[in-house]
C-alpha cells in the first residue's frame, strides 16, 4: 500500500482507469465477435454498425490506438463483404 496521499491518489486513479478501459475493451471485442457470428448479411450490417461505434469510443479515449481501431474495423469489413458475395 503506497504511504504518501499523492501515491494513494494514482492507485485509486489507476483502478478506476483501469476499469473503464476493460469495460470499453470488452465492449468492442463482444461487437466484433456478434458480427462475425453473423449469418445473414442485413445482420452482419446491422452489427458492424455498434461494432464500429464500441471501436471509436475507445480509440477517442486511449484505450486503443487510432490505427488499431481503424485495422481491426477493416479486417470486420472484409468479412462482411465477404458475406455479401455469397
Amino acid at each position: 500500500m503506497p504511504n504518501k496521499q499523492n501515491a494513494k491518489k494514482a492507485l485509486r486513479q489507476a483502478v478506476k482507469r483501469a476499469a473503464l478501459n476493460k469495460s470499453r475493451k470488452d465492449a468492442y471485442k463482444k461487437a466484433i465477435k456478434a458480427t462475425a457470428k453473423s449469418q445473414t448479411l442485413d445482420e452482419a450490417k446491422k452489427m458492424v454498425v455498434s461494432a464500429q461505434k464500441a471501436l471509436d469510443k475507445a480509440a477517442k479515449h486511449g484505450t486503443i490506438k487510432k490505427n488499431t481501431a481503424a485495422r481491426k474495423l477493416s479486417r470486420l469489413m472484409k468479412k462482411v463483404n465477404a458475406l455479401a458475395k455469397k
